[in-house]
């Protein structure tokens, strides 16, 4: 019975936290018509409505609002108390939830994380790539993994290897018939890829030499929002690109692509994993900081 009453209670947080049946059962991992019912039963038992519910959206009603702000606190102290028994566990399993841009999870997903699942396999990893910064307590994530310098400064975090950096690419081909630039300005006169950002902007290539910044608003035949798609207009020779040289080395390395403007484009902070301060952490989160933790002194090491 207490099982199921915390189930119905979860799956009410869920879908207030994710303003959406769908959304809040696959993160529960239940059906829909299961949450539904949860959810439904609870409002039976309660005798009140606690969402309102159309085709297009679901929203709290003002007794669904207040009901969520008062077991919103004692439930979360029910799961950490529930974890703080699982903790004493000797083997890691379970579930642990990372939010990441998705350059970055490219960056970590072999040395890190399929690593990780290779020494544990008892633990799966749900790995969601997004643009946007989140609230990883708040979406429900034990992790992000987002530059240094983006880290919210509640958050404990864990160094990823060393500093990185965007560079201009374009291929051989494409350079040999418009030329190279030799300086930001001239990308103005070159067909370039932009970059449309998580809020729909687009993004202006950033610039540094000897401590002078620059932004170029670049104009192009293709508008991307993701590196992969880029990485591939690029080897077509469809223009000139600005990526992180993490997601090009490999075509760098074989000569397929080639780098220009290199003394503008400065390092950056290098990537961090970061998390909330815990105070029963299971034996699975434990096991991925220590393993994060030896994962970035072997990549400083190789600096």
């Amino acid at each position: 019975m207490m099982r199921q009453r915390l189930v119905e209670l979860d799956a009410v947080l869920a879908i207030a936290r994710r303003r959406s049946f769908r959304a809040a059962a696959l993160d529960l991992e239940m059906s829909t018509t299961a949450l539904s019912n949860a959810v439904g039963k609870l409002e039976r038992q309660l005798g009140v409505r606690l969402f309102n519910r159309t085709t297009r959206s679901v929203s709290l009603t003002d007794a669904g609002r207040d009901f969520v702000e008062r077991i919103g606190p004692a439930l979360q102290d029910i799961h950490d108390a529930m974890n703080a028994a699982r903790s004493q566990q000797e083997i890691p399993s379970g579930t642990l939830r990372i939010n990441a841009f998705a350059t970055a999870a490219r960056e970590i997903l072999s040395p890190l994380i399929l690593n990780f699942l290779k020494l544990y396999p008892q633990v799966n990893i749900d790995l969601v790539t997004e643009g946007r910064l989140v609230d990883v307590v708040a979406e429900g994530f034990d992790f992000g993994v987002r530059s240094r310098d983006l880290v919210p400064s509640d958050m404990i975090a864990v160094p990823l290897g060393p500093a990185r950096r965007n560079v201009v690419v374009g291929s051989p081909a494409y350079f040999q018939t418009h030329g190279k630039p030799l300086v930001p300005p001239d990308l103005l006169h070159h067909a370039c890829l932009r970059i449309r950002l998580p809020n729909g902007a687009p993004y202006r290539w950033q610039f540094e030499k000897n401590g002078q910044p620059a932004q170029i608003d670049v104009a192009g035949p293709i508008t991307l929002d993701e590196a992969s798609l880029s990485r591939i207009a690029l080897l077509e020779g469809a223009g000139i690109g600005y990526v992180m040289e993490s997601d090009v080395r490999d075509d760098l390395e074989a000569g397929q692509l080639e780098m220009v403007l290199e003394d503008w484009t400065p390092q950056l902070a290098p990537l961090a994993l970061y998390y909330p301060g815990s105070r029963h952490p299971s034996a699975a989160f434990k096991a991925f900081i220590d393993l994060a933790r030896r994962f970035s002194k072997e990549s400083s090491g190789r600096k």
